[in-house]
C-alpha cells in the first residue's frame, strides 16, 4: 500500500513540475530554464514545511508524509532535469548563465528549505 501513496503523489508531482514548467516557459521564455529552477526552489521551501509538519510536529500519518514528501515533491522537484539544464547551458558556452542557474538554485533551494522550517517552527 505504501507504493500506492508514493505513486499517486508522484504523478500528481510530475504533471505539477509539467504545468508550472510550460506556464512559466510561456510567460517567460526559454532562455533561461524559469520553470526548472522555480519548481526547485517552490519544492525546497514546501519540503521544509512539510518536514516540520509531517516528522517533527507528528501531524498527520505516514501515509500521508510518503504521499506528499516522497511522493508529490519526489515527483515536482526536478534534480535530473536541472543538471541537464545546466549541462545544456554550458554546452552552449553560456557560462555565466549556468553559474548563475546553478549558484542560485543551490543557495535560493537551501534559503527556500530553511524558510520553510523557520515559517512553520515560528507559527507553531
Amino acid at each position: 500500500m505504501e507504493l500506492v501513496w508514493v505513486g499517486i503523489g508522484g504523478a500528481l508531482g510530475s504533471i505539477a513540475r509539467y504545468l508550472a514548467g510550460r506556464e512559466l516557459t510561456e510567460r517567460l521564455g526559454g532562455s533561461f530554464p524559469y520553470g526548472t529552477f522555480t519548481v526547485n526552489v517552490l519544492g525546497a521551501f514546501l519540503i521544509g514545511i512539510l518536514f516540520v509538519l509531517l516528522t517533527e510536529r507528528g501531524i498527520g500519518d505516514d501515509r500521508l508524509r510518503l504521499l506528499l514528501m516522497v511522493g508529490f515533491l519526489g515527483g515536482f522537484t526536478t534534480f535530473s532535469t536541472y543538471t541537464l539544464d545546466a549541462f545544456s547551458l554550458v554546452e552552449r558556452g553560456q557560462w555565466v548563465m549556468a553559474l548563475t542557474y546553478v549558484v542560485g538554485s543551490n543557495l535560493l533551494g537551501l534559503l527556500a528549505c530553511l524558510a520553510g522550517i523557520a515559517s512553520i517552527r515560528w507559527l507553531f
